[in-house]
């Protein structure tokens, strides 16, 4: 979570799926009752080490580590949560340098209950719901809105690809690194564990439900279920009136999900692009979020057929929705909605995919690092993700040349070299092709003098590369705050600020507003 979203939450305060709590020694029980009440329903967002006016107080430094420790074991202990629930805490920083741990609560299609008690959202408050009748209200609600929870009373568990358990089982392990509650549990625990197994409580049907067929399903099990299931993934960039390669995916979601990025590695342009020192792959990014969007919110029970495209100038899917509103979606007014809890939160748990809203964000981000444009969400009646491609665009040859450093490629025939700011021992190199060393000096941005406190020291790779990146995030806005930047580097606010007043002592940008307000621009 950036720092301009926390900020704004912080600001907005607690609402139906926003929470603050202290936790100044501790979790305390009301915490776990807040994530019963977001579970129970819409999902949300709980913040420990926050007041309920919005003050961020912090949690103890040394305690956050033992505090999400103590937060995973409690919800999925199966005597203190039932069914237990599978969360990952995360601890961030604001601008003050006070800790916070975040918890991103999905809506699930259970019932759960914390200490044989269940919890409702209600506004801002969690209710204890005792009436039977509200609790079979509760469920009832739950099996109309998720398709994904109908029970399958003659499925049986020969039924599903058991095969691809351990595979499932290592890769939780490995995407919450090291510790799984799924790693010592047997087969039938952990169907029951992943909500793939349960009871209907409107006809008293109990066997495994239709998220379970589709996660694991044999394929003829899974065509028996839903007879026009399947994704379409085309090439069309010479025959656009037919296509140039084609694969028809109906197979379990798991293999389907590899299928989908095997293509996408066949087809699309793996650009080169740094983030910080590390390279990144914007291909692998991109088709992750579209292909896990298509497969797990899809709704299953319409015939549409849902489809990968990959053309000339941009790809996208579509699959059939059940709508929650019309139009356009950005990361403004972003408001996640899961189709399939079940499906979702098994890809979550197994690293196929992140907190819901998350991928919007990445697209957004990533997309115009790979084309230099954004791409387009469209809410509707069939759900579709356009994403924009251009094979000559590249953001690293498209940076401001005095700002480019050598990454190792032979960029003589594409990237003029700015020979006037560049060191001799570097100028050798892109003549020789040796390699150049990993730091250079500090040179004028566009020819205009530098800060008199850092010329003539070395500036470290990854620094140069962070200028250049503010920069080109710069010239497309009016003006960005140093928490907006915090956000597409990645780093924290003590580093953002160090780096805008160098760039802001070069004469590059400039500060507006006051300290409290202050946001900064491009120096014309």
């Amino acid at each position: 979570m950036d720092l301009t979203t926390l900020q704004s939450i912080l600001t907005i305060g607690e609402t139906v799926a926003v929470e603050f709590k202290r936790c100044g020694n501790g979790i305390e029980s009301d915490t776990y009752e807040s994530v019963c009440s977001f579970l129970n329903r819409f999902g949300g967002d709980l913040f420990l080490g926050v007041l309920d006016d919005g003050t961020v107080s912090g949690v103890p430094e040394k305690s956050a580590s033992d505090m999400v420790k103590n937060f995973i074991s409690v919800v999925s202990n199966p005597a203190m949560f039932s069914p237990t629930v599978y969360l990952a805490p995360k601890i961030i920083e604001d601008e003050a340098g006070h800790k916070i741990i975040h918890v991103h609560v999905p809506p699930s299609a259970e019932v759960h209950s914390y200490k044989k008690v269940i919890y409702d959202r209600v506004d801002d408050a969690d209710v204890k719901v005792t009436a039977t009748s509200a609790i079979a209200q509760m469920y009832i609600r739950k099996q109309n809105i998720f398709t994904e929870k109908k029970i399958f009373p003659y499925a049986k568990i020969s039924d599903l690809r058991l095969d691809l358990l351990p595979r499932v089982r290592q890769m939780a392990v490995n995407h919450a690194g090291g510790e799984h509650p799924w790693k010592d549990l047997n087969d039938e625990e952990l169907l029951k564990s992943a909500g793939l197994y349960g009871t209907d409580m409107a006809t008293g049907e109990s066997g495994y439900n239709l998220a379970a067929i589709m996660l694991l399903g044999k394929d003829d099990v899974i065509r028996d279920v839903c007879p026009a299931y399947l994704t379409d993934a085309l090439l069309r960039k010479v025959n656009v009136d037919r296509y140039d390669d084609r694969e028809i995916v109906q197979t379990n979601l798991i293999e389907s999900y590899d299928r989908l990025m095997e293509f996408a590695r066949k087809h699309l342009l793996d650009k080169f692009f740094l983030e910080d020192d590390a390279r990144v792959s914007l291909r692998n990014i991109l088709a992750r979020e579209m292909i896990s969007n298509v497969l797990m919110h899809r709704e299953f029970t319409s015939p549409y057929m849902a489809k990968f495209v990959i053309e000339k100038e941009r790809m996208y899917v579509e699959n059939a929705n059940r709508a929650t509103g019309d139009g356009f979606i950005t990361p403004d007014n972003l408001e996640p909605n899961p189709k399939n809890p079940i499906i979702a939160s098994f890809f979550r748990n197994i690293g196929l995919a992140d907190t819901l809203g998350s991928g919007t964000r990445k697209l957004f981000k990533y997309s115009k690092y790979y084309s230099g444009r954004n791409p387009e969400f469209k809410e509707g009646d069939v759900f579709r993700i356009i994403v924009p491609l251009d094979d000559a665009y590249s953001f690293d040859y498209n940076l401001d040349s005095s700002l480019r450093v050598n990454t190792g490629r032979n960029n003589s025939e594409k990237m003029p070299v700015n020979r006037e700011n560049m060191p001799e021992n570097d100028e050798k190199a892109s003549v020789t092709g040796k390699k150049a060393p990993l730091t250079k000096k500090i040179a004028p941005v566009s020819g205009e003098k530098i800060p008199e406190k850092n010329a003539g020291k070395k500036v470290q790779k990854k620094t140069l590369e962070q200028y250049a990146t503010i920069l080109a995030y710069m010239s497309d806005v009016p003006e960005c705050s140093s928490a907006e930047l915090c956000g597409v580097l990645n780093v924290k606010s003590r580093r953002i600020r160090e780096l805008l007043r160098q760039l802001e002592d070069a004469g590059k940008i400039e500060a507006t507003a006051t300290y409290r307000n202050r946001r900064y621009r491009v120096k014309s």
